[in-house]
């Protein structure tokens, strides 16, 4: 009986853990680099430490990527024929979550450490956040996660960040691992952290 019960209370704790979204905090939008000196710092990088993304930085990040930033709901990037088809995944040594830019919420899909799917160069050993764009298999999802890595890389280069976009790695294991609808596919994935 006793077992029973610890079983049944073991299976609501995981339960309970994979439930943990996480609300973010309001984006930082205080950074006073402009534009033409984020493009002229804007840079591939293959040097990160270990160091953790913060919410906050993780927060600005995800919400210059792709997240709303007017009344009407449109986004921080352009979205052909106003088609929101794309999704944002977080991986980290915590899990992996998907990126609600409507509540600028991060919905838990797992609590695994799955950052060894990108782990195919050695530079990758350290990185501890990697961002996955996916979207549907029509044409503009492609635009629309260029346009999002873009706003990360140039968010990056404002604030003396690491990050690269990066194509080596398995994108059917990481397919399945999100348990991808068939009308979704992966796009791209995107390291990004803090410079060595």
């Amino acid at each position: 009986m006793f077992k029973m019960i610890g079983v049944i209370m073991a299976g609501f704790m995981a339960t309970s853990v994979m439930a943990a979204d996480i609300t973010l905090p309001e984006p930082d939008k205080t950074n006073t680099t402009t534009l033409i000196q984020a493009l002229e710092k804007r840079h591939s990088d293959r040097e990160f430490s270990d160091k953790v993304i913060d919410n906050q930085t993780l927060s600005t990040l995800l919400w210059a990527a792709y997240g709303v930033n007017r009344a009407d709901g449109k986004r921080t990037i352009p979205t052909a024929l106003d088609k929101k088809d794309l999704n944002i995944y977080v991986f980290n040594k915590e899990g992996i979550w998907l990126y609600d830019a409507n509540d600028h919420t991060l919905k838990q899909q797992s609590n695994e450490d799955r950052l060894d799917l990108f782990r195919m160069q050695d530079y990758m050993d350290v990185v501890s956040t990697i961002f996955v764009y996916t979207g549907s298999t029509e044409d503009y999802a492609v635009m629309h996660a260029g346009s999002a890595y873009q706003n990360v890389e140039l968010y990056a280069a404002a604030n003396d960040m690491a990050s690269i976009v990066r194509g080596y790695f398995d994108r059917d294991k990481v397919q399945e691992v999100l348990n991808l609808p068939e009308d979704q596919r992966v796009i791209i994935s995107q390291a990004i952290g803090w410079h060595k």
